[in-house]
């Protein structure tokens, strides 16, 4: 029985033999019982949710011991950028970490044995945060004391790391679950100290009074890698005039006649008003040009100095009608002017500044060296002593003056410099200004520049090592190295230290000066203690003493110690210390193969990383660096709670309450919408896309099915070896071979939407439309152990191997369940398919000349199927079952000599037609239900299709019978055996 290719093809929701069999039962066929129907027990629907499990632990916890002592090459090493224990697992921990299990499996069943230790970031604000606010509701019997606070936020990130863990298990990720590594531990904790003491021992950190980006809603200094920035922040922007009291000598003639009688002012213009009290100088660029303005008439009215280059700019910012040019002179006649600060009255200086730059504001630019770090850079050159007035909470000390004091900075108080500047005649205009600004990545509330004593690791020194490193590094997608090389290039410093109570401490000791003591004997003796004692200790122990090493003891200096603690990016950037001296690891490789996370560690751990390394060993962590996007929702929009739009992935899993509308997938489905992403970039999910995926894994499941059903009689003692097997054969496995070359490069790539495609075309083209198609006639009709039948068999088997290997990395549930269905016909059963190693093609299979053939013969079936189905749609025939075709072409051409060199049953069977004839001779050709003339590969081919004179074979459905209701000779031998 030749059944219809499209109850195959379309997927149907029962399977096409089922069909079959009903289609015969209903009009009471003798021969049904004689068909060789498909036959599995693999079902269509894969009922994930309550089969996964069954398959689960054989690929996770039984396979990840086996392989790392049974697999024969060297260790493989993916090192796991610690997610944040806090929060449930969105999309992007899905992507992220089915990835790393892709590239994994992928390895292993090369032969590599994979050591894969996930990991956890313990440490930091939100984990704390949410201990303060644990003990904050046991009420005033709680005590916030450090002590307390590191207690509930370790027994809180614990929690949380438990909750990760078991979703990410779920999804079939395999690796060390038993031993994963926190930074939380000792162990973790003593070697980020031994990589702070290398650091210390190599003069990479240092302590400096210098501003910061400090987060008050957090009261905490912050490193550039946890800021994000948010577009359209509203600052209050506004112009300020700054009344000069005296001009400098070089000025003084020149301009007397311009300003006689009449108030001279330097005009600035800052969004940050609330560093007004703060400021200390003017700057100017020496090298630019700056006129002496005057405002005739309104409220600006007044004699100005300003950039030259902005004195357009400046008229229509300030909505002054006219601006009058007086003079212009250079910055370097300005400076050592001297102008009175409008607030507290101070005597400041007109300085020099290559910072200054004539692009924006007014060329004068206020300079607050205790709130920027350009300002604190040219001050520090000019010995000009900074301010910064604002404590903790970002609030206004009393040096600020009585009038600010306990005003926050950013909100009453930036309205009361205003009004105060207002009320001293120094306010010119005052306006919204949007831009760009940084915010706490954390708290998501704004930052600000703020001078406070820290530790920095010096970057600088690093930074030229790091670059070169990075030339060495494979880099997936190759772009990125431009970003991580551009954010290495851009920070000079490193900001290490935060004040908060969960961390790791930064065991320095401080005298009654404030001298701080950070020395490596200092560091070696408090990590022997800590080591012991646990870093609960440094909080714990009432005696500073305790900790001063005995050369310190006897100096006449009385220590105490300090409370900061280690940035986290510190902390997980050090994780690579565990992977040294691992066995079975060549020495000369960096300490991980891989490092996989998503494009924002640039500025985070890829960057942490790097450069704690190159500072203690000189080299970089990373053999690979691979980054991947973002998860958005179908509108390719970023995922927000408050939004609404958000998609966990147990949703996925397990679906909905609704599990008509929201159903069940399993986390097979998540695994392969992973594998079809082209994670290089952003990628949306939502439920129309898994949908999607779930009806492509539907089709894979389909195609299993049809493999394993057609060699359920088959063993590896019935395999037909290569010369004996037909043409047809022998092209599929031309195409296998070409299909496990392709896919093997994509993986190799790290390109798995590649591989994704590749295993859609081959399922879909090669083997659906074309060789299923071609063989069933074989598989069904021929007599169980004929040779045709077994070469067909023999394929399909090659196929299934390879098609099932080729998927494992995606869908490992999937991978199992197949394998389990045909392990028992191959010679060395095994208990997991990936144990099975690799894909494998015979060199033999590949044959160019053979593609060249059926190339040819495929572009013929195409013109062929034109000609089917115009005799369909013109009703001259209902399948093509029906159909004879004749080939009118050149004997002599080369599409005449491939066709002649084929068997005409083979040709029927690749057109799916009754027969095919074929004729050199143009008056041969008569006249059909249906004709075209063609051109094949360059020559010329006419077909004609006419509705064939035979009868239809009641068994086969093939037209090969002499009259109705008899078999054909095929099927009559067949029944005779």
């Amino acid at each position: 029985m030749r059944l219809p290719s499209s109850s195959f093809n379309k997927g149907k929701s029962r399977s096409f033999w089922n069909s079959a069999i009903i289609s015969a039962k209903a009009s009471e066929n003798p021969y049904t019982n004689t068909i060789l129907l498909p036959k599995t027990k693999f079902p269509l629907r894969a009922d994930a949710a309550k089969r996964e499990h069954l398959f689960r632990d054989r690929c996770t916890k039984d396979l990840y011991p086996w392989q790392l002592e049974n697999n024969p090459k060297d260790l493989f090493i993916l090192h796991d950028g610690p997610p944040f224990a806090n929060g449930n697992v969105h999309s992007g921990h899905a992507m992220n970490k089915v990835l790393k299990d892709i590239i994994n499996r992928y390895k292993m069943l090369q032969g590599h044995k994979v050591y894969y230790r996930p990991g956890w970031d313990c440490h930091g604000l939100p984990i704390e945060l949410k201990a303060l606010e644990q003990i904050r509701r046991k009420g005033k019997e709680a005590t916030l004391s450090p002590t307390n606070i590191r207690k509930i936020a370790r027994e809180k990130a614990l929690s949380e790391v438990e909750k990760q863990r078991h979703s990410f298990k779920s999804w079939g990720v395999m690796g060390d679950w038993d031993n994963p590594y926190l930074t939380l531990t000792n162990d973790y904790e003593i070697r980020q100290l031994r990589v702070l003491t290398d650091m210390i021992k190599n003069g990479h950190i240092y302590r400096q009074l210098k501003p910061v980006y400090w987060s008050p809603s957090s009261k905490s200094a912050l490193a550039e890698s946890e800021l994000e920035y948010k577009e359209n922040h509203v600052s209050k922007s506004i112009h300020v005039r700054f009344s000069l009291t005296e001009l400098a000598p070089a000025l003084k003639k020149k301009w007397d006649y311009h300003i006689q009688n009449k108030d001279l002012y330097a005009l600035i213009w800052t969004t940050t008003p609330w560093t007004i009290p703060s400021n200390k100088a003017i700057s100017v660029h020496p090298d630019l040009k700056y006129s002496l303005v005057e405002v005739p008439e309104g409220d600006k009215k007044g004699t100005y100095i300003v950039g030259s280059d902005r004195i357009d700019a400046l008229k229509q910012e300030i909505k002054a009608d006219i601006i009058n040019v007086l003079d212009q002179v250079s910055g370097q006649e300005l400076l050592g002017s001297i102008y009175q600060h409008p607030l507290n009255h101070g005597i400041m200086p007109i300085i020099g500044g290559d910072h200054v730059t004539a692009e924006s504001g007014t060329g004068l630019v206020h300079t607050a060296p205790g709130h920027g770090m350009e300002d604190y850079e040219v001050c520090l050159k000019h010995n000009i002593e900074m301010l910064s007035p604002v404590d903790d909470s970002g609030c206004f000390t009393k040096e600020a003056g009585s009038e600010l004091e306990g005003k926050m900075a950013f909100t009453e108080g930036n309205a009361a410099v205003i009004d105060l500047l207002e009320k001293g005649s120094a306010l010119v205009i005052a306006q919204d200004y949007t831009h760009k600004y940084p915010y706490d990545w954390r708290t998501k509330q704004p930052v600000m520049l703020r001078a406070t004593a820290q530790w920095f690791a010096n970057v600088e020194h690093l930074q030229q090592k790091a670059v070169d490193n990075l030339k060495k590094i494979r880099m997936v997608p190759e772009v990125s190295i431009r970003r991580l090389e551009q954010f290495t290039l851009s920070r000079k410093e490193w900001c290490i230290s935060r004040q908060r109570s969960w961390g790791v401490p930064i065991p320095a000791l401080y005298d009654q000066d404030g001298e701080a003591l950070l020395t490596e004997n200092s560091v070696e003796y408090i990590i022997k203690i800590l080591q012991e004692k646990g870093t609960d200790a440094w909080w714990q122990e009432q005696d500073d003493s305790v900790f001063v090493a005995p050369e310190y003891r006897n100096n006449g200096k009385v220590y105490k110690r300090g409370y900061d603690t280690m940035d986290v990016w510190f902390d997980s950037g050090t994780s690579w210390t565990m992977l040294q001296n691992m066995p079975d690891r060549d020495p000369q490789k960096p300490v991980a193969d891989v490092y996989l996370e998503g494009s924002d560690q640039h500025r985070g751990w890829f960057q942490s990383s790097l450069l704690t390394s190159i500072a203690v060993t000189g080299k970089a962590p990373y053999g690979t660096l691979i980054t991947h996007g973002f998860a958005l929702d179908e509108k390719g929009q970023k995922m927000s709670k408050s939004i609404g739009n958000t998609l966990e992935p147990i949703f996925i899993t397990e679906g909905g309450k609704d599990k008509k509308k929201n159903p069940a997938y399993g986390s097979d489905v998540l695994r392969y919408w992973v594998a079809n992403c082209e994670y290089t970039r952003d990628v949306s999910i939502g439920p129309s896309i898994i949908s999607q995926i779930s009806d492509n894994l539907r089709k894979v499941r389909t195609t299993a099915r049809f493999l394993l059903g057609n060699i359920y009689d088959f063993k590896e003692e019935h395999y037909v070896e290569y010369d004996k097997l037909q043409d047809v054969d022998k092209y599929m496995l031309h195409e296998l071979y070409k299909y496990n070359d392709r896919v093997t490069n994509a993986y190799n790539d790290f390109a798995f939407n590649r591989v994704a495609q590749n295993i859609q075309n081959f399922t879909n083209t090669t083997l659906s439309s074309f060789y299923f198609d071609t063989i069933k006639d074989r598989l069904y009709n021929e007599n169980e152990s004929s040779e045709s039948r077994r070469m067909a068999q023999t394929v399909l088997y090659e196929v299934l191997k390879s098609y099932t290997t080729s998927l494992a990395p995606f869908i490992c549930h999937t991978a199992e369940e197949i394998y389990e269905n045909y392990k028992a016909i191959t010679s060395s059963p095994e208990s997991s398919v990936f144990k099975t190693g690799w894909l494998k093609s015979s060199e033999q299979w590949n044959n160019d000349d053979l593609n060249i053939k059926w190339s040819t013969l495929l572009h013929l079936k195409g013109e062929v199927n034109q000609v089917l189905e115009a005799a369909r749609q013109e009703k001259h025939i209902r399948s093509s079952q029906e159909a004879d075709i004749l080939l009118c072409l050149n004997s002599n051409s080369k599409l005449g000599k491939l066709v002649d060199s084929v068997d005409s049953s083979e040709l029927s069977s690749l057109f799916m037609t009754s027969q095919v004839n074929i004729t050199n001779e143009k008056s041969d050709c008569i006249q059909g239900e249906s004709e075209r003339d063609s051109v094949v590969e360059g020559d010329n081919c006419k077909i004609v299709l006419s509705k064939s004179k035979n009868s239809k074979c009641p068994r086969c459905w093939n037209y090969h019978s002499t009259q109705d209701d008899s078999l054909c000779s095929r099927c009559s031998n067949v029944l005779s055996k």
